[in-house]
This record gives structure tokens, C-alpha cells and sequence, in this order.
């Protein structure tokens, strides 16, 4: 390290520091030597925030069919994180959820449908391709938690089969 300072040490710094932010970089090192024991090391680093660390989901079910005149009543586990509900059913991948087959046309299930192990719950469209997703088991539709156009992230809960 340098034993004396220099003037063009802070200009130098804060040079970096743009260059580093211009750049979208996280971090710089650079080394400048000024003479046989005169150097100058500097490390600039940009602290990432962690944008996508969580899953992503969506709180707000969507409604699809009429909802019966008699409801049952709400359980915990039905406002609790529907991640955490054990008849989730996560998304297998990254993509756009649609909910029928082509804009207008019946949606694959809605809320109280039966569904069959297999059966297509909805599709995810990745990269230009269209992906059925299986329900992973026979049961009924209990609640849609994503809108149909919606991108999804891996895991995000898309409904949830009791």
C-alpha cells in the first residue's frame, strides 16, 4: 500500500466506482504502482441485491365459475401460504400460464371441478412451446391461484388440488 498519499488517488477511486456502475459490474481490482514500494491497491465492490430469492405467488385466487350460493368456511390452511398447502401444485417451470387452450375457448378446470391424475390442469408456455401440466393427483380443483397470461416463476404454487 501506498506510504504517502496522492492526489489523483480519489479522482482515481471514483473513476472506478462509475466505471463499475456504467458498466453493471459487482466488483473491480486494479493494482497501480507507483515505484519500487509505492503502490496503490483498490478493490470496488457493488453490493447485489437479490431480487428473485423467493418464489413469487400470488395471493389473490381467481374465479373462474360461480361461486355456490352456500360456501364452506374458510380453513387456515386456505389463507395460509398456498406454497406450504400439501394439495399445491407447484409450476415445473418458467413461462406464461394459460388456463385454456386458445383465448375464448373453455378453461382446462375451475374451482370445484374433479380432476383425474394426469388430466391437463393448464398450460405453461416456455420459449415458444406449449407445456401441459398434469394434476399430479385425482381430486377436486379448490382454488386457481394464477390468472390466465400470468408469467410464473419455477415452484410458484398454480392451484391447489384437494
Amino acid at each position: 500500500m501506498t506510504q504517502q498519499p496522492h492526489d489523483s488517488d480519489v479522482a482515481f477511486i471514483q473513476a472506478l466506482a462509475e466505471l463499475l456502475n456504467k458498466n453493471e459490474l459487482t466488483e473491480l481490482v486494479v493494482k497501480r504502482e507507483y515505484g519500487e514500494d509505492d503502490s496503490l491497491e483498490v478493490r470496488v465492490v457493488k453490493q447485489a441485491t437479490v431480487v428473485a430469492a423467493a418464489p413469487v405467488t400470488y395471493a389473490a385466487p381467481v374465479a373462474t365459475a360461480p361461486a355456490p350460493a352456500a360456501a364452506a368456511p374458510v380453513t387456515v390452511a386456505a389463507t395460509s401460504d398456498p406454497a406450504a398447502h400439501p394439495g399445491a401444485v407447484p409450476s415445473p417451470m418458467v413461462g406464461t400460464v394459460y388456463l385454456a387452450a386458445e383465448p375464448g375457448a373453455e378453461p382446462f378446470v375451475a374451482v370445484g371441478s374433479p380432476v383425474r391424475e394426469g388430466q391437463t390442469l393448464l398450460i405453461i408456455e416456455a420459449m415458444k412451446t406449449m407445456n401441459h401440466i398434469p394434476a399430479p393427483k385425482s381430486g377436486t380443483v379448490k382454488r386457481i391461484l394464477v390468472d390466465d397470461g400470468t408469467p410464473v416463476e419455477y415452484g410458484t404454487p398454480l392451484m391447489i388440488i384437494e
